[in-house]
């Protein structure tokens, strides 16, 4: 991963492959090409106070993601300037926000690929600028090639390492509060990252009993608390809906219970993540040209993996319960077929219509294991529906919950990572499309608003008086164009930092 330093030294005899700057869009009362960011004063001096000028004449705008790359100015020992595009210049008196600063820097960090080191001369007004910068940087270097042929020496390497080091100028390195947030970032990216590895890891060396070991381990690293319960434990315990999912697999069906808690907890908040390691469909097999990527089904339980061993990296002064429903949903002789009942963890019984609505089985034995502690909040994460998709895009997750005023908490706490998120309703009369003449419950009802039919069903196995949020990632879990600001190919790690975020305000007493 990218090595990071807080560096006060003067640009221009840093020793470094290259410099990134800032450039922004000029702001309507300002019409013309290009604006200097703050951070740069140094080289545009070194341009003659020309450097937008320059920019300019090779193209650049200041748009966001933007990248120009152009020759270092005579007597910096950096040979190369990359400015990086931070979208629409502020207003006057305010500063870049958080996002804007991510982005850009993940933009130069992926435009770096290859490169040794990097000094990073974006706008810092604050230490939570030093921290979004840091995350920008270190997720935008992000890179997964654990299956590639590297080489050797001789006959060179596939492909080029990750940006080795990133120093950012005009940081503190004796500042608390810098040092703090660069620590923050360095720990939450590092799980983050480690949730992307998950996810675009292949299926045939990501089973459920894969995925638990990688969980024990982490849990033994950083000190938490681990169960994991196997098949036997599954039917001692009447799982029947993880049971139900993992019927069909060779690979038998984990539900992993990862527990940090801290001695001056005030508040416990419980994350529950869906964990299918691959999704055929099952019996109701998915049509070809929709099962290519269905190794990132298990999106949602990696992201609570990350956050729950964030938090313990962060010493939260909260005690934060993760639980990762983990199965492989495959069609053979003995998986679960439409029209067979289930008898869940909680005592009721759904009928299967559709064997392809996995997820929300497995959730629903999690979700009821989860209540039983009482948390003062559940918040459950997984790439559940393509309905979701549809009504929402490829970018932004979806958030339902049995509380106005907590699901507002879960999107503000979204915001302020940086995560695009929309609150969506729970309507009542949906329910009643999921009545079984069989069993207490359907795992399928009306089509249309099929995301809230999903979140319908979820609610049944909340336990009684308890807050709880969804979050249906389906779209931006997995991303399947090209790379953007911080956001590689493949699995993003969606929704890790809002957990994190709802982490620490629990800590703060702050989830109601």
């Amino acid at each position: 991963m990218t090595a990071l330093t807080l560096s006060t030294a003067a640009v221009a005899g840093l020793r470094a492959d290259a410099i990134v700057i800032g450039v922004a869009k000029s702001s309507a009362s300002k019409p013309g090409g290009p604006v200097v960011a703050p951070g740069a004063e140094a080289v545009d001096q070194a341009y003659d106070g020309n450097l937008a000028g320059v920019l300019e004449t090779l193209g650049a705008s200041g748009a966001e993601g933007e990248v120009t790359k152009l020759p270092a100015p005579a007597g910096f020992k950096a040979p190369l300037v990359v400015a990086v595009g931070l979208g629409a210049q502020p207003r006057e008196n305010s500063g870049y926000d958080a996002e804007a600063l991510r982005k850009a820097a993940g933009a130069a960090a992926r435009a770096l690929t290859g490169t040794k080191k990097a000094a990073f001369a974006l706008p810092l007004a604050d230490a939570a600028d030093a921290g979004a910068v840091a995350e920008g940087v270190l997720l935008g270097a992000y890179s997964f090639d654990a299956y590639k042929d590297k080489g050797d020496a001789k006959n060179g390497k596939n492909g080029k390492a990750p940006l080795a080091e990133a120093a950012l100028l005009g940081g503190k390195p004796r500042d608390k509060a810098y040092k703090a947030a660069v620590e923050r970032a360095v720990a939450v990216s590092e799980e983050l990252n480690r949730a992307r590895d998950l996810i675009n890891t292949p299926p045939n060396d990501l089973n459920p009993e894969a995925f638990a070991a990688i969980a024990q381990a982490a849990a033994k690293e950083h000190g938490i608390k681990v169960q994991v319960l196997d098949e036997k434990a599954l039917v001692k315990g009447g799982y029947g809906g993880i049971l139900g999912v993992g019927a069909g697999s060779a690979s038998g069906p984990r539900l992993v219970k990862l527990s940090y808690t801290s001695s001056k907890a005030k508040k416990h908040l419980a994350l529950v993540g869906k964990g299918i390691t691959y999704d055929s469909g099952g019996i109701s097999l998915k049509p070809a040209g929709h099962n290519e990527t269905m190794k990132c089904d298990m999106s949602g339980a990696a992201a609570v993996f990350a956050a729950v061993v964030a938090a313990a990296r962060l010493g939260l002064e909260a005690n934060v319960t993760g639980w990762l429903a983990l199965a492989e949903n495959m069609p053979s002789g003995s998986a679960t077929r439409p029209g067979d009942v289930l008898r869940m963890y909680s005592g009721k019984t759904v009928e299967v219509l559709n064997t392809d609505a996995e997820g929300r089985l497995v959730l629903a034995d999690a979700l009821w294991a989860a209540s039983q502690e009482k948390p003062d909040a559940i918040v459950d994460v997984a790439t559940l529906t393509g309905a979701m998709v549809l009504a929402l895009g490829s970018r932004t997750f979806g958030i339902m919950a049995n509380d106005d005023d907590f699901r507002a908490v879960v999107q503000e706490a979204a915001e302020e990572a940086g995560e695009p998120a929309w609150p969506m309703p729970l309507p009542e009369h949906l329910r009643k499309g999921m009545e079984s003449s069989t069993a207490d419950i359907a795992n399928m009802g009306e089509r249309m608003g099929g995301g809230l039919v999903a979140g319908l069903f979820l609610r049944e196995f909340v336990g009684e008086g308890i807050t709880w949020a969804h979050l249906d990632i389906a779209g931006p879990a997995f991303n399947e164009g090209g790379p953007f600001g911080y956001t590689p190919k493949g699995g993003t790690g969606s929704a890790v930092r809002t957990l994190v975020r709802l982490a620490e305000r629990a800590a703060a007493g702050e989830l109601s």
